[in-house]
């Protein structure tokens, strides 16, 4: 019985879905033309996917952040031209 109201609140929402989105068209025509190139622009954006490449390169450097918090010198070992009171400046 439980996949009965899972079906009822789906074919609900297929429902609603279309007068909702009714509605959000009227309200927006009426708002100034810059807004609503605003929202169709953010509206673009969100179809495309962040790549794979970009997700990589935050993982690591949260790892790296990571590693520096775990290392009280604040890690990079293998900087031995720098002094050693002295930390990396970004």
């Amino acid at each position: 019985m439980a996949h009965w109201s899972l079906t009822g609140f789906v074919v609900l929402m297929l429902a609603a879905l279309p007068w909702l989105m009714w509605r959000l068209y009227r309200w927006a025509r009426n708002m100034p033309k810059g807004a609503y190139l605003f929202m169709a622009f953010f509206l673009l954006i969100s179809l495309f996917p962040i790549p794979t490449e970009s997700f990589k390169q935050l993982d690591e450097a949260k790892q790296e952040q990571r590693k520096n918090k775990a290392t009280p010198d604040g890690g990079d070992d293998d900087d031995s031209d720098q002094e050693p009171g002295s930390r990396n400046q970004l």
